[in-house]
């Protein structure tokens, strides 16, 4: 038998089937859920999903609001809730005890030793029925004339309102301002090692006019008023500023030695040193009679008062105050900045 002839080549061979594209397999079957683009109703779907997201995003965005503004809250209810708790507080009326109230650290103003902080707490603890006598507890080395002077006459005011006494207990420290309040209680108690008195006023400073010649630094002060440069570091002082500083200085002196001699009457025991600005031991000064005794507050809360239960009248800046201080702080700083430049000066 003769074999089949196959057909002659016509030089064209058919193609052989491609190897599967596994990738091209394999999103295939990822996209199985998805609808091909080109089947009906896809553009519906798309539109879904894109209006779903958008929702999703509009919820997230409204819980984000409403937790920033539940926060805010709980902050004002926070600060409204110390604030009153605080006033409350200093308001109940108590047991027979003897309040006391603490001036400590630099007296000025804004500090926690502020005529506006002391008075304010001086006030609540002396109207306080149960309130036996009031100790003002003092560890202070001074500070402004003006802040102890107006603690000294709420002293004797609040004295003769109340017809209660006030005493001052001293720790570590009474000098200068600090003694300037302490002149107006009733007795002064100290240890004796605390340190008491500096009876005088300063007011210091630096030249540096001197410095700047050798530097070749010129000092350009423009002013309206011949004196407005006084006390400029950067000016050289005349003799007339010089006398004009010391007068200043030796009336605020002399008011201050007006207190202390109006407040500690006949105890005092001046000599030519009580008010040249130095300072003593408590024992020196009970000898001088800038003192009256040897004790602390629990002596004289136990022994003097005869209240042994301690209520602390003293007014401090809470958490929630203070960070209501810094962000008023903060934004007048940035509005002066803002106004600096076009605005002149009175200082």
């Amino acid at each position: 038998m003769t074999e089949p002839q196959q057909p002659p080549s016509s030089g064209f061979e058919p193609k052989q089937p491609a190897a599967p594209d596994l990738w091209a397999q394999a999103a295939t079957d990822s996209g199985a859920n998805s609808p091909p683009a080109n089947a009906p109703g896809w553009e519906r779907d798309v539109l879904e999903k894109l209006a779903f997201a958008t929702l999703a995003e509009q919820r997230a965005a409204r819980r984000w609001r409403t937790f920033t503004r539940l926060g805010w809250l709980a902050f004002f209810v926070f600060l409204a809730w110390a604030v009153m708790s605080r006033d409350m507080n200093t308001a109940t009326k108590s047991s027979p005890h003897t309040a006391v109230v603490d001036i400590k650290g630099e007296i000025a103003a804004g500090a926690e030793a502020s005529a506006e902080f002391v008075v304010a707490a001086m006030r609540s603890a002396l109207e306080d029925e149960g309130s036996q006598a009031l100790v003002l507890l003092i560890n202070s080395p001074g500070g402004s004339p003006v802040q102890a002077g107006i603690i000294n006459d709420e002293i004797v005011r609040l004295k003769a309102k109340h017809n209660k006494p006030i005493y001052a207990v001293v720790e570590e420290t009474c000098a200068s301002a600090a003694y300037y309040i302490a002149a107006a209680a009733d007795r002064i108690y100290v240890d004796k090692a605390s340190i008491v008195g500096s009876i005088g006023v300063l007011m210091d400073g630096f030249g540096f006019t001197g410095a700047m010649e050798k530097l070749g630094v010129e000092r350009r002060l423009l002013t309206a008023g011949e004196n407005k440069g006084f006390l400029d570091p950067f000016s050289p002082q005349t003799e007339t500023q010089r006398a004009y500083a010391q007068a200043m200085l030796d009336q605020i002196h002399q008011q201050f030695i007006t207190v202390v001699k109006s407040g500690r009457g006949d105890r005092l025991k001046p000599t030519p040193e009580t008010f040249s600005g130095l300072f003593w031991t408590g024992q020196q000064a009970l000898d001088m009679g800038l003192a009256d005794h040897l004790g602390s507050l629990d002596y004289v809360a136990r022994e003097v008062v005869k209240a042994e239960d301690i209520i602390d009248y003293t007014r401090r800046d809470n958490v929630a105050e203070r960070l209501v201080k810094r962000f008023g702080a903060a934004m007048g700083t940035g509005a002066a900045r803002a106004l600096q430049s076009s605005a002149l000066q009175l200082r």
